[in-house]
């Protein structure tokens, strides 16, 4: 494993074991936390987004970061494009 690898699987350890106990940080927080790179902060956050275990939500310059999954939101159906005309 390269080095780059190595960074990014350690910050995704410690930002899961960090998360797992508080649920909420910002990701300033978290790179300011962990004295990480914005590249390793962001690819770290990434794997975790696609392995679904966390949500990002845009906060100004930052993303609010939550452990877990939000329950989706009820979307009404869309009317049928006949009903539209």
């Amino acid at each position: 494993m390269n080095p780059l690898d190595e960074n990014i699987q350690t910050a995704v350890t410690r930002i899961t074991e960090y998360l797992s106990t508080h649920k909420q940080a910002s990701s300033w927080q978290l790179k300011v936390m962990f004295r990480l790179s914005s590249s390793v902060l962001y690819l770290a956050l990434g794997q975790l987004l696609a392995q679904k275990k966390i949500t990002l939500e845009a906060n100004d310059i930052n993303y609010q970061v939550t452990w877990g999954q939000k329950p989706a939101q009820s979307v009404a159906p869309a009317a049928s494009l006949q009903e539209q005309m």
